[in-house]
C-alpha cells in the first residue's frame, strides 16, 4: 500500500513539474525567431562584443525609445531616463524587486534589505537610514579607511614600488574593502591586506557565494539551479558549502557580541541587536550590508585607476586641486578638505558613469502598466534599467558620451550633480542608496593617498575592459599594474 503510494505520490510531482516546466517555457516564447532573441539564444553577439553589457549598449542606443524587449527573458531593458523615474519614483509600489529575484538571492541574503520589498523593507530602510546618517557612524567608517589605509594599502604599494613587480589592483582593492566592511559590519578584521596577502577562507566563502548567486540569473530556465540545488549538484553545491562557511561565521559573531555585550560598540551588527532579537534577521540584515560595502567600492576603485593611467592630464588635475587645498601636508585629509575637492569629485562621478559598480537593475511588474516611453508591461515582466549603457548614450550625455571628461560636472570650477533619473548608479527614489557618501569618502580617501605618493601604470591599459559574470562588475583577469614611488 505504501509503495504504491509513493509511486502515486512520485507520478503526481514529476506531471506537475512537466505541466509547469511547459507553461514557463510558454510563457519564455522559447521560439522567438526576432533578431535580438536569436543572437541571444545562439550566442552570435559575442563575434562583435566581449561583454553583454556592451552589446544591451549597442541595442539600446539603436532603439528610437531606448527600450528593447529580450523575449525569451522575458525582460524589457531600458535606458530612458524617463522610464527610470517612472519605475523608481511615479510607480514606485508597482515595481518591487519581485520574487523571482529574491528567490536567486534568498539562500545568500535571506530577508536582508536589498532582497526584499513591503513592511520588511521600510523597517530596515528606516533603522539603517538612521544608523548611517549618524555623525558618529560615519566619522567611525572614516577611521577604519584612514587605518586600513596607513597600515595596510600605503605599505603593500611601497614594498612592491620600483621593482618591476606586477599586483593585481583589483584583488588589492577587493581585500581593502572587505577589511573595512567587515570592521564597519562586524567590528572584525579579517587581515586580508596584510603584506602576505593571506587567504582568507570567509572572504573566499563570501567571493563563491557571490558568483553562483549571480550565476543563477544566467540560467535560461530557474528550473535548471533549482534541479541543482534539489539534487545537490555541481555549482549548487559549492554554493551550500560557500554559505554555509558565511553562516557558521555570522552566527558565531552574533553569539560572542550576545555573551560579550554590544552597547558600547560601533559596528552595525551591534547597533541593529538593540533592535532586533532575532539572529537569523541579524545575519541577513549585516550579510547584505557586506555585500553591497565591499564589492561596488572595490569596483569603483578599479574602474577609477584603470581610467586615470589612460587619462593622465586627469591625474595631473588631481594632484594640482591637491597642492591647492591641502599643500605640502602629509596629513590625512580631512572631510572639510575632501569637501573642496570639486574635480576629484567630478572625476570619481565620471568613472562612476563610465562603468558603474551594479550595471543594471531590475525589478517586476505588479501590475500592467505604461512607461513614459509607450513601452506596454505586462503583469509579472521583468523590467531592467541599465545604468551601464545610459552612461553611453548620446542623447542623453552628448556626442562626447564616450570620453572620460570630468568636466562635464562642473561649472565655474564647482561640482553641479545630476538628475538622479539619467544616473541612477546610487538608484534614486525611495531606493537611493544610504551607503552612498560613505562609499564615496572611502573612494576618496584611496585615491587621494595614493596619487600623491605613487604613479599607478596599468599594464596592457589600451585593452578594452571584460567583465566577469557577477552582482557588481568585475574585470576578467583583474587589473595588473606596476607601481613606482612620485
Amino acid at each position: 500500500m505504501s509503495t504504491a503510494f509513493c509511486f502515486v505520490f512520485f507520478s503526481f510531482t514529476l506531471l506537475f513539474s512537466l505541466f509547469s516546466l511547459l507553461i514557463f517555457v510558454l510563457r519564455l516564447k522559447l521560439w522567438c525567431t526576432c533578431k535580438i532573441c536569436q543572437a541571444y539564444l545562439t550566442s552570435s553577439w559575442t563575434k562583435d562584443f566581449d561583454n553583454l553589457c556592451d552589446w544591451y549598449t549597442h541595442l539600446l542606443k539603436n532603439s528610437a525609445t531606448g527600450t528593447i524587449h529580450i523575449h525569451v527573458l522575458g525582460n524589457i531593458i531600458t535606458a530612458n531616463p524617463a522610464n527610470v523615474e517612472h519605475m523608481l519614483k511615479t510607480r514606485f509600489e508597482n515595481y518591487p524587486k519581485g520574487k523571482p529575484f529574491s528567490t536567486l538571492l534568498g539562500d545568500l541574503l535571506g530577508r536582508g534589505i536589498f532582497n526584499v520589498d513591503g513592511d520588511s523593507w521600510k523597517f530596515q530602510r528606516k533603522m539603517a537610514s538612521l544608523e548611517l546618517g549618524g555623525v558618529s557612524v560615519r566619522t567611525h567608517a572614516f577611521d577604519i579607511v584612514g587605518s586600513e589605509i596607513q597600515s595596510r594599502l600605503l605599505p603593500l604599494l611601497s614594498s612592491v614600488a620600483g621593482k618591476e613587480q606586477v599586483l593585481d589592483l583589483q584583488d588589492v582593492f577587493r581585500r581593502f574593502s572587505f577589511d573595512n566592511i567587515c570592521k564597519f559590519s562586524f567590528g572584525l578584521d579579517p587581515g586580508c591586506l596584510e603584506l602576505s596577502l593571506p587567504v582568507s577562507d570567509l572572504a573566499e566563502a563570501f567571493d563563491l557565494a557571490s558568483k553562483f548567486s549571480a550565476q543563477r540569473a544566467l540560467a535560461s530556465s530557474s528550473w535548471i539551479w533549482k534541479v541543482k540545488r534539489l539534487l545537490n549538484l555541481g555549482t549548487e553545491k559549492q554554493l551550500k558549502e560557500a554559505i554555509k562557511v558565511v553562516d557558521e561565521f555570522a552566527e558565531e559573531m552574533i553569539k560572542q557580541r550576545r555573551e560579550e555585550g554590544f552597547s558600547d560598540r560601533h559596528d552595525l551588527l551591534s547597533r541593529f541587536m538593540g533592535t532586533i532579537n532575532d539572529d537569523k534577521y541579524l545575519r541577513d540584515i549585516v550579510v547584505s550590508f557586506l555585500l553591497a560595502g565591499r564589492d561596488t567600492v572595490a569596483s569603483g576603485l578599479t574602474s577609477f585607476f584603470w581610467l586615470l593611467s589612460q587619462h593622465p592630464e586627469v591625474e595631473s588635475a588631481i594632484r594640482e586641486e591637491v597642492e591647492r587645498v591641502m599643500g605640502s601636508s602629509e596629513q590625512f585629509a580631512s572631510f572639510n578638505q575632501m569637501r573642496e575637492m570639486h574635480y576629484l569629485h567630478a572625476a570619481l562621478y565620471e568613472s562612476l558613469r563610465l562603468f558603474p559598480p551594479v550595471q543594471f537593475d531590475s525589478k517586476f511588474a505588479q501590475e500592467d502598466d505604461i512607461l513614459p516611453d509607450d513601452t506596454f508591461v505586462r503583469k509579472g515582466t521583468r523590467v531592467t534599467y541599465h545604468p551601464y549603457a545610459m552612461g553611453r548614450m548620446e542623447r542623453i550625455w552628448g556626442p562626447d558620451c564616450l570620453h572620460y571628461k570630468p568636466e562635464r560636472w562642473l561649472q565655474n570650477g564647482r561640482y553641479v550633480p545630476e538628475n538622479l533619473y539619467k544616473f541612477p548608479v546610487f538608484q534614486a527614489g525611495k531606493r537611493v542608496c544610504l551607503g552612498k557618501e560613505i562609499a564615496l569618502v572611502e573612494m576618496k580617501c584611496v585615491v587621494l593617498a595614493v596619487v600623491r605618493r605613487f604613479n599607478i601604470r596599468v599594464s596592457h591599459s589600451n585593452q578594452a575592459p571584460r567583465f566577469a559574470a557577477g552582482l557588481t562588475a568585475t574585470l576578467r583577469g583583474g587589473l595588473p599594474i606596476l607601481v613606482q614611488e612620485r
